[in-house]
């Protein structure tokens, strides 16, 4: 994490560096077209206006004028046809300045030194200290002419500012990466977290401790992770429920058929006996072959390797020829059984359907009270149906009915322990139900009975 750390203070540094030049060059820019024509005229104005005035006022004394003018902030040149010369004022870093350049301004004419000094220049080239880099004017004075060269002297005007502006640049970079560097470990320890969570449930340890307080993206992120975990430990308290539940269910039958085949092998056992023994351990390898052909079927639903062959097909007429098979067992228990099964064709896997219907229906008959009833209905909606198999059975709590398609779940052993079952048909009911693109629905209420809703679509 340390490297996923470096690489965001790097990153983070080197956009603050890119934005910094690439700023400086759009200001460049921006000198270039727009404020060095604008200082240019600007100081322009200023020259011309000493030449006027000095024009104007013969009797003032030009030296002391100049002088006054360089205190304010200025550097001055003055030079006439003789070659005599005065500066005011700071000194020049560079005093070249052509010869061409001086009879151009002497003999009246402007020179723009700022508007035409290089333009391969940053902007730092206002501050060029150089005589090239003024506004030349003629002057005249008693008659005499001369050429005045001026520039704002920098350093004076901005004597105390380009200190303040040079420690106002150096704290804003250091508080900048000072920031960045503190920032980026408040950005990173959600994601350090998730990396010291995801080896915790990589051994197993399910109890792992994020920032879920947040609400930014790395908060949902948590959230998200937290509900995984969450997720992760129920199924493996569902891994280990389930073979808990399978190892019994294969134990019990197996054991029982153990020890009725040592009945079996005792000669003094009666032929009643011997069949009464036989009919049991049939019946164990029945249970066994139910609890092999469900897990079978379950794995195949898990995988989902083709094992849906859709067609069109009349599910009414299909629960109708289902009905006919329980009627006997229907009778047997004293139920009233009634139905309203219209004729509907839907598209779907009528062999998995009807293993959804079977075990709805048995789980009817089998849960329901002596003398109860079940009512079953098919009703077509817009662009679905919906299925209802409803018991006046034993019902299930809230917490019965949140459980009751996880596999091997049984409802309260203590109310059926005499109702044999694996556990595994609901699950079966809902992973086919999925598969079609449905849902199912419950609703219970302890000792008043359930329903159950299946909704598929029609076109699926």
């Amino acid at each position: 994490m340390k490297s996923l750390y470096i690489k965001f203070v790097v990153i983070t540094i080197g956009i603050m560096i890119f934005s910094s030049i690439f700023a400086f060059l759009i200001s460049n820019t921006y000198y270039h077209q727009k404020l060095k024509p604008h200082n240019d005229q600007k100081i322009t104005a200023f020259a011309e206006s000493i030449a006027a005035f000095t024009n104007e006022h013969p009797a003032i004394d030009l030296i002391e004028y100049l002088e006054n003018i360089s205190s304010i902030g200025y550097q001055i040149y003055l030079v006439d046809y003789a070659g005599d010369e005065s500066f005011f004022g700071a000194a020049f870093r560079d005093n070249n300045l052509s010869v061409s350049t001086k009879e151009h301004v002497l003999n009246g004419h402007v020179y723009h030194g700022i508007l035409h000094f290089p333009q391969e220049t940053f902007v730092t080239g206002f501050f060029a200290n150089e005589l090239k880099n003024t506004i030349g004017v003629p002057l005249t004075h008693n008659g005499k002419n001369y050429a005045l060269f001026l520039r704002p002297d920098i350093k004076l005007l901005f004597n105390e500012m380009h200190l303040l502006f040079a420690w106002l640049l150096a704290f804003t970079i250091i508080l900048s990466i000072i920031m960045v560097v503190f920032s980026t470990k408040y950005l990173v320890r959600p994601i350090s977290k998730l990396t010291k969570a995801t080896k915790s449930l990589s051994n197993g340890d399910f109890n792992v401790e994020l920032d879920i307080n947040r609400y930014d993206e790395l908060g949902e992120l948590s959230h998200s992770f937290q509900r995984m975990a969450n997720k992760l430990e129920q199924m493996d308290d569902m891994r280990k429920e389930f073979i808990s539940n399978i190892s019994h269910d294969i134990q019990s039958p197996l054991s029982n058929i153990k020890g009725y085949t040592n009945l079996l092998e005792n000669a003094s056992t009666s032929s009643k006996e011997r069949v009464q023994y036989v009919s049991i351990i049939n019946g164990e390898i029945r249970r066994l072959s139910t609890l092999t052909k469900q897990l079978l079927l379950l794995a195949s639903l898990d995988r989902n390797d083709d094992i849906l062959k859709k067609k069109t097909f009349n599910v009414g007429q299909q629960m109708k020829d289902l009905i006919r098979n329980y009627q006997w067992l229907v009778s047997e228990k004293g139920i009233m059984l009634s139905y309203s099964l219209p004729d509907t064709e839907i598209i779907g896997d009528p062999s998995l359907l009807n293993t959804v219907w079977d075990n709805l229906l048995a789980n009817a008959i089998k849960y329901n009270k002596p003398d109860g009833s079940i009512e079953i209905l098919i009703e077509e909606r817009e662009k679905s149906i919906a299925v209802t198999f409803e018991d006046s059975g034993i019902g299930m709590s809230k917490a019965e009915i949140d459980r009751i398609f996880d596999r091997f779940y049984r409802a309260d052993t203590a109310r059926t322990r005499t109702i044999e079952g694996t556990g595994l048909g609901l699950s079966i009911v809902w992973s086919i139900v999925k598969l079609h693109d449905g849902h199912v629905y419950v609703k219970s209420e302890e000792k008043e009975g359930t329903a159950f809703i299946v909704e598929l679509p029609v076109h699926s």
